[in-house]
């Protein structure tokens, strides 16, 4: 069972980016998928989550209208587009979600905004 992330970079202000989260070994659609962050010397924060199912989601007041996560359950991807970044986005960026109980973590994609 694991989630690997992809497509942090380097962005430009005002830039955008797209991240994605593959899972394998289970069964994806089952479960609800999130996105977190975590900046040097801060607390991993919560992003974005989507619920299975009807895919309801919910966003941090912070990237609330900058980012929108989404996925699709035949390609067990989980993906968070980030526009109009921000510095303050800057952070290593976690998929996550709770399988028997307990956090699975991916191994997270750097995420960096500066000019």
């Amino acid at each position: 069972v694991q989630l690997v992330e992809s497509g942090g970079d380097l962005v430009q202000p005002g830039g955008s980016l797209r991240l994605s989260c593959v899972g394998s070994g289970f069964t994806f659609s089952w479960y609800n998928m999130n996105w977190y962050r975590q900046a040097p010397g801060q607390e991993r924060e919560l992003v974005a989550s989507i619920t299975s199912g009807e895919g309801s989601t919910y966003y941090s007041a912070s990237v609330k209208g900058r980012f929108t996560i989404s996925r699709d359950n035949g390609k067990n991807t989980v993906t968070l587009q980030m526009n109009n970044l921000k510095f303050e986005d800057t952070a290593v960026y976690y998929c996550n979600m709770k399988y028997k109980g307990s956090n699975l973590w991916g191994q997270g994609t750097q995420v960096t905004v500066s000019s």
